[in-house]
């Protein structure tokens, strides 16, 4: 296994291409959670993603033959950016192969910093497998996402960063993924600080990692269901599972609703983009998904920021529901005069804000003589969402919350 000076040693090639990327106190979350919470700012990372760090690492490696072969490398997105710049910058010839439903950020992103994208599969596992046929049928080097010591070791100085810029961190959290980053992270840690506790977190829909964990050996997952694309792995690594048994000392999990709250309130209140992967580590403190004492000092690892902004729309709608600052409703309306005037006025006297209305005579499942009304409004909390609705039930109506 990889050690602490494995780590050291690959800084002198990512340094030339990473950007040592802020950790920086955030009086907010601090507050939230009553943890002293700084955040490992990773999104802010050239590409946008950690995956520069091992994808840098790995290409310094080859030798003047693997050049001349190109690579070749599949990835959801940020891996992709990753080897496609580091490839390009020595002169290395690359092609990717990304999932079908990619976001479309970081396909373009692949191809602008000089990777030859090939779309193929539902997911990493199946664009992997057209990967490897890639390799095989032109004789390319496959840089694996986390399945390779010298990416897992260029990740690793994520962790010497933290170690030097928070040096009395009591916990880091870490998104994982198929597991090379907290592998490295993890190496870095135990080695540079003598009492750091390291936390892993995937999202529930891919939670491969945790249920290896638990069950001491590899599980394989029959398919992924999450918001988080750069961590949705079937399966964590042959050679990243050791690391997290022995290194690691607790894998948790939060779904997708805790994870788009926690992005929503980056944005709000750190002003912060990232991706779903990158809120996973916070969305775990919130959650308080595992446990810490009151001033407790916690980096949470923000370990990406593309996200495709169609994405970043509906999630950042999801977040707002999850913290009843979004209501939407159906009520069933008599078709006559001022019925829809009857019910904007109940909801403006309970201080709710519209954002749109669809009113619908024609549909069948109501009576000739009724009018179906969604209405979707701005609250300001879970107690104001039930105010409002309760308004409306006390004036007559039926209400059915959508969202």
């Amino acid at each position: 296994m990889l050690s602490y000076d494995d780590v050291v040693a690959a800084r002198e090639h990512v340094e030339q291409v990473a950007v040592r990327t802020p950790l920086t106190y955030s009086f907010s979350f601090s507050e939230l959670t009553g943890a002293d919470v700084h955040l490992k700012l990773e999104n802010a990372q050239r590409t946008g993603a950690f995956k520069i760090r091992g994808a840098t690492n790995r290409i310094a490696a080859l030798d003047d033959a693997e050049r001349e072969r190109g690579v070749v490398t599949a990835s959801a997105g940020n891996h992709a950016q990753g080897v496609a710049l580091a490839a390009s910058r020595t002169g290395v010839d690359s092609t990717v192969v990304m999932p079908k439903y990619a976001p479309v950020s970081k396909v373009e992103a692949t191809r602008r910093y000089g990777g030859n994208v090939v779309l193929h599969g539902v997911d990493y596992d199946e664009a992997q497998e057209r990967a490897h046929e890639i390799e095989r049928g032109e004789d390319r080097v496959y840089v694996h996402a986390f399945e390779d010591e010298r990416v897992i070791a260029g990740q690793g100085t994520l962790g010497l960063e933290i170690a030097e810029q928070c040096p009395a961190v009591d916990t880091v959290v870490v998104p994982i993924g198929g597991g090379g980053l907290i592998s490295g992270v993890a190496t870095a840690l135990k080695g540079a600080l003598d009492d750091v506790r390291v936390v892993g977190v995937q999202a529930a829909g891919a939670d491969s990692a945790a249920r290896s964990v638990a069950a001491g050996d590899r599980v394989a997952l029959d398919g992924v269901d999450t918001i988080a694309d750069g961590i949705a792995v079937r399966e964590v690594g042959e050679h990243t599972l050791p690391y997290i048994r022995e290194r690691v000392d607790e894998v948790v999990t939060v779904d997708d609703e805790e994870i788009a709250e926690a992005l929503t309130l980056l944005l709000e209140r750190s002003k912060t983009v990232v991706e779903g992967a990158g809120a996973v580590a916070l969305s775990a403190v919130l959650e308080e998904a595992f446990e810490y004492e009151e001033g407790e000092t916690i980096v949470p690892a923000l370990c990406g920021g593309n996200i495709d902004m169609n994405t970043l729309t509906t999630i950042v709608m999801r977040g707002l529901v999850r913290m009843g600052r979004y209501l939407k409703v159906s009520l069933e309306l008599k078709d006559r005069p001022g019925e829809l005037k009857r019910v904007s006025r109940i909801i403006a006297d309970a201080n709710a804000n519209v954002y749109a209305v669809s009113h619908d005579r024609t549909s069948r499942d109501i009576a000739v003589d009724a009018a179906d009304l969604e209405v979707e409004m701005e609250t300001h909390g879970h107690e104001h969402a039930a105010e409002v609705v309760a308004a409306l039930e006390e004036a007559g109506y039926e209400v059915e919350i959508e969202a």
